[in-house]
């Protein structure tokens, strides 16, 4: 009996909280829908950064990256 009325009140009690926040809490604002977009990522051309050869060593965080293009003309980076 006394879980059941402890329950009970937690219900009561929750449901007040509910019903207050409800009351308080200002509508969310809405974005325009021609909000312009996140500023896009750096872009690198792959000939501005191999400069005609066909690999290239990269240095990063004190490792060595190797990127090469393939006789498909497709970029492999590898450690």
């Amino acid at each position: 009996m006394t879980a059941i009325l402890i329950n009970y009140k937690m219900r009561a009690i929750l449901v007040c909280i509910r019903i207050q926040m409800k009351q308080h809490t200002p509508p969310a604002p809405v974005q325009p829908a021609t909000a312009p977009p996140a500023s896009p990522r750096p872009r690198v051309d792959s000939e501005a950064l191999l400069q005609g050869a066909a690999t290239l060593e990269i240095d990063h965080a004190g490792q060595l990256y190797l990127l090469r293009v393939t006789r498909e003309n497709k970029l492999i980076l590898t450690k």
